[in-house]
């Protein structure tokens, strides 16, 4: 059995769930969210708790048993308290500005980056243009939205100046030796 599928979900007040067909509609005080359950992974509410069953136990159904816990968790938990990224700006001259729904990088490039933010992701500044921070009830969404921004100048090993996750360690190279 597997150790996250076996994992029950208590459902928070204010969260309804929906089964249509395999599909499974969240609502709760943030939005509403949905995913579909893998094939052969079927979903038992109870008491204000969610638990989750496989039909069989071939390799492929054993690996969605914990991936159709884990995401209907996600969406649990985004419809009820929501998901927060936090990305921090490292370097001289670097900053941003929010513009309506684009995000305006100088990131030491000869031009400005134009990141549109999507709708479902909420983009504030913080201390003078020198943090993101990002708020969805979609963790992948999120999660995707936040990697994009930090591509666009990742932390480099020398000095750590880019754009890097609260909290992420930059493991440091040591410069050229002088002789």
């Amino acid at each position: 059995m597997s150790r996250i599928g076996k994992m029950h979900i208590p459902l928070p007040k204010g969260v309804t769930i929906k089964n249509n067909n395999g599909t499974i509609h969240a609502k709760g005080p943030k939005g509403e969210l949905s995913t579909a359950l893998p094939k052969g992974i079927s979903m038992v509410e109870e008491e204000n708790e969610l638990s989750f069953l496989r039909e069989n136990d071939t390799k492929q159904v054993r690996m969605n048993h914990g991936l159709a816990r884990a995401n209907v968790a996600n969406l649990v938990h985004g419809v009820s308290e929501g998901f927060t990224k936090t990305l921090n700006i490292i370097g001289v001259g670097y900053r941003c500005e929010m513009k309506g729904n684009m995000l305006v990088l100088s990131l030491g490039y000869s031009h400005p980056i134009y990141y549109e933010v999507p709708k479902l992701v909420e983009c504030t500044l913080e201390e003078r243009g020198l943090t993101i921070i990002l708020k969805s009830i979609d963790k992948i969404l999120l999660g995707k939205v936040a990697s994009d921004i930090r591509e666009f100048r990742s932390p480099e090993p020398y000095k750590g100046k880019g754009i890097r996750y609260a909290g992420e360690v930059v493991r440091h190279k040591e410069g050229k030796a002088k002789g």
